[in-house]
């Protein structure tokens, strides 16, 4: 990929590329980093150059992690499976083999494009785990049998589909604390005096709400052969309840001054209610403090989604049970201070006693696993196989590996 930008430029063409890919980054004539931080906290040029002065900006937290001054480290030791695997045989959906995964670990496959990663976890393993647990209609892979299923009590699916389809849903429903910040706002002087219950602050009861937009906090006019056009809701402003509802107020903020709130205000306003606050923290660690808590789903990028869903995973996290928690290419679009935040959290879900199936490329995501599947050796005709399956230092030792080629100087 790299060459073939390099050639476009040769032929006299300019090539931009938004990428946070090390590589990449490095084989740049010239680099603008966008900072210092997401969204409300962007918009300025951190520094702008040639490599050597990325390097070298004491500011620039690409600079300091391409330096080396900053890294992802290899764990210093690995988990040990708990005894209990799974085991597909004859996976033939888009030419698979045999692949055993073993339970209780952070497990990475990965492999060439086209090798056959998706196919293994998505079309076989996973939807046939969801007909054993939830719905017998499911579909799975073409395959053979698969054996220790029964050790897997759920399944979780952290994708980058979106959380909802409309306005109503958000972060604090998706994560399930906003049913405690209605509880709140209901045992405030003046709900109680007003006989207001928890559905009086919800978007799907009438009666706090704002009819005339249905809590959309805007009214979507459909033009014929024309986009829509969306203008703010006059009735409440924006604010998506109705007047009565506003004047309730909890800590000097009503329930549209909460949901304005952004994830890092949250932290600290909520800090004294851990059912609230400690969920708000979980986005937090993710790297989503930027978001607000009732942002619209519909606004939501699938990297945000997904890391809400894993915000969601973690908030529920338990011991009891066996959970398979499935990623396929989470660190797509992450900076590399976003890819630590967001191992942090996955070897959380590991640390738990459960088992991560992550399909990554990331090498500094495949360095900190406890198991690496690498599928191959190519991709086309030559999928499905299984080139080695062990350690992060096993593969990189691995001669019939290509990835491992490139993972020794990750390690």
């Amino acid at each position: 990929m790299i060459s073939t930008l390099q050639s476009l430029r040769d032929l006299g063409n300019t090539v931009v590329v938004v990428e946070h890919d090390e590589d990449t980054i490095r084989a740049a004539d010239h680099i603008v980093e966008m900072g210092s931080g997401p969204c409300i906290h962007g918009g300025s040029v951190v520094v702008e150059g040639s490599l050597r002065q990325v390097l070298a900006a004491k500011d620039s937290p690409t600079g300091q992690y391409l330096s080396g001054k900053k890294a992802i480290s290899t764990p210093h030791s690995r988990r040990t499976p708990n005894g209990q695997a799974i085991s597909i045989k004859g996976a033939r959906h888009n030419n698979l083999k045999d692949v055993d995964i073993p339970l209780g670990q952070f497990v990475c496959i990965n492999g060439a494009s086209g090798s056959g990663k998706s196919s293994l976890v998505n079309e076989v393993l996973y939807k046939r785990l969801w007909k054993e647990l939830v719905d017998s209609r499911t579909m799975a892979g073409d395959h053979e049998s698969i054996e220790g299923l029964e050790h897997v009590t759920r399944v979780i699916n952290i994708d980058q589909s979106p959380i909802g389809r409309n306005s109503r849903s958000n972060p604090a429903t998706y994560t399930g604390f906003y049913d405690n910040i209605r509880t709140l706002f209901s045992k405030t002087p003046v709900a109680k005096e007003r006989v207001y219950k928890p559905g009086r602050f919800s978007f799907n009861v009438k009666g706090g709400r704002c009819e005339e937009c249905q809590v959309a906090g805007n009214i979507r006019t459909k033009l014929y052969f024309m986009p829509d056009v969306e203008v703010l809701c006059t009735t409440c402003k924006g604010q998506r309840f109705n007047a009565k509802t506003l004047e309730v107020a909890y800590q000097g903020k009503n329930i549209a001054e909460v949901l304005d709130m952004s994830v890092e205000e949250g932290v600290g306003f909520f800090a004294g209610e851990p059912s609230i606050g400690g969920k708000i923290q979980v986005m937090h660690d993710l790297g989503l403090g930027y978001l607000t808590l009732g942002q619209s789903a519909t606004t939501l990028s699938g990297g945000e989604a997904q890391r809400i869903k894993l915000a969601a995973a973690l908030s529920k996290l338990q011991r009891r049970g066996h959970v398979l928690y499935i990623l396929d290419e989470p660190t797509t679009g992450l900076h590399l201070a976003d890819i630590s935040r967001l191992l942090d959290c996955l070897h959380r879900l590991a640390d738990a006693g459960h088992t991560v199936l992550c399909i990554e490329h990331h090498l500094d995501v495949i360095k900190t696993a406890d198991h690496v599947i690498d599928l191959g050796p190519d991709g086309g005709r030559g999928v499905g196989e299984v080139v080695v399956a062990d350690t992060p230092e096993e593969v990189a030792a691995c001669k019939a590996s290509h990835t491992g080629h490139f993972r020794k100087d990750h390690l």
